[in-house]
């Protein structure tokens, strides 16, 4: 289960960065949500939609560390955006039945709104 939670949220990330919507979307639980400083969605459609809006002054999604405990994939990576420097992000993902069910992130985001 690590090893295929590892790999369904790396797929994540690797959709963000390279703006693949669909698949990005395919990896989501239809009952997804997400909760992070910038705010929070409720569903796998709403989730995507907040990313793609944000997709909109991302530049890079740059992952440093992914640790995954079974369902649960902690990442650590860094935000790169047109608006500010790169801002260092944590989130932890949690995965069933091959689907991520919530993200929950926490980064500093004063750098994103000044």
């Amino acid at each position: 289960m690590t090893q295929d939670a590892k790999r369904i949220v790396a797929t994540y990330y690797d959709s963000w960065r390279d703006k693949d919507f669909d698949t990005l979307r395919s990896v989501l639980a239809d009952d997804a949500t997400f909760r992070g400083p910038l705010g929070q969605a409720e569903g796998a459609d709403a989730c995507v939609k907040g990313i793609e809006g944000l997709s909109g002054i991302v530049t890079d999604v740059v992952v440093r560390k992914m640790i995954a405990d079974g369902p649960d994939v902690l990442t650590w990576f860094e935000l790169h955006t047109t608006v500010a420097a790169a801002v260092p992000t944590a989130t932890w993902a949690h995965v069933e039945d091959g689907r991520i069910t919530r993200v929950r992130a926490a980064f500093d985001p004063r750098p994103l709104v000044q």
